[in-house]
């Protein structure tokens, strides 16, 4: 299992806390210091099951600064996330091949 995980966000901390709880063994991946590769996204993305603009941070200054109101295609979303991680919505947990976004946290028991 693994967390993409932002340390300065409660709902990241929140599902990380999840779970470390239910004792499963899990990566903690800080996608801001280590940031995805376009095909590690892309992988990421299918596994969630949506387009990569349902994974964006509308409310990041980064999306309003150089996106709002942009039509881009999926492929140049997803590097415009690995430009920008900030855009990535967090946090992400992947186990296997199913992953989830932990908002709210208690998504992550799907996995578990």
């Amino acid at each position: 299992m693994k967390i993409y995980h932002n340390p300065r966000c409660s709902k990241s901390r929140q599902t990380l806390s999840l779970i470390r709880e239910k004792g499963a063994e899990v990566e903690v991946i800080e996608y801001l210091k280590v940031i995805p590769s376009d095909k590690e996204l892309s992988h990421i993305i299918k596994l969630l099951g949506i387009k990569p603009e349902k994974l964006l941070r509308k409310g990041e200054a980064d999306y309003k600064e150089n996106f709002k109101g942009k039509t881009l295609s999926d492929n140049a979303w997803i590097s415009a996330m690995v430009q920008y991680p900030k855009l990535i919505e967090r946090p992400i947990v992947v186990s296997g091949n199913r992953a989830i976004v932990g908002r709210p946290p208690e998504n992550v028991l799907a996995l578990l």
